[in-house]
C-alpha cells in the first residue's frame, strides 16, 4: 500500500475507534452531567468549525460574533 493512503487509513481509524468509543461511553450516562462533558464540547467545537470551514460561516455564526467583538465607539474626553 503507498504510504499517504496508509498513514490515511490508521488516522481515519484512529478518529472512527475514538469517535466510536465515545458514543459507547455517552451512552449509559443519557443527558446527565458527566466526566466526559468537556470532550463533547471539543467534539462539537470541532464540528462546527469543520462546517465553517467547508460551508463558509453562516449568517448565524456571523451575527453572534459581531455582537460579541463591538469596539467602542463613544469618545472619551480626557
Amino acid at each position: 500500500m503507498d504510504r499517504k493512503v496508509d498513514k490515511l487509513v490508521r488516522r481515519t481509524t484512529m478518529i472512527a475507534t475514538l469517535t466510536a468509543s465515545y458514543f459507547l461511553l455517552t451512552s449509559d450516562y443519557g443527558p446527565q452531567p458527566s466526566i466526559l462533558d468537556p470532550i463533547k464540547t471539543k467534539i462539537q467545537s470541532a464540528e462546527r468549525s469543520l462546517k465553517e470551514f467547508i460551508f463558509g460561516a453562516s449568517k448565524e455564526s456571523e451575527k453572534q460574533d459581531s455582537g460579541k467583538h463591538e469596539p467602542n465607539l463613544t469618545k472619551e474626553e480626557p
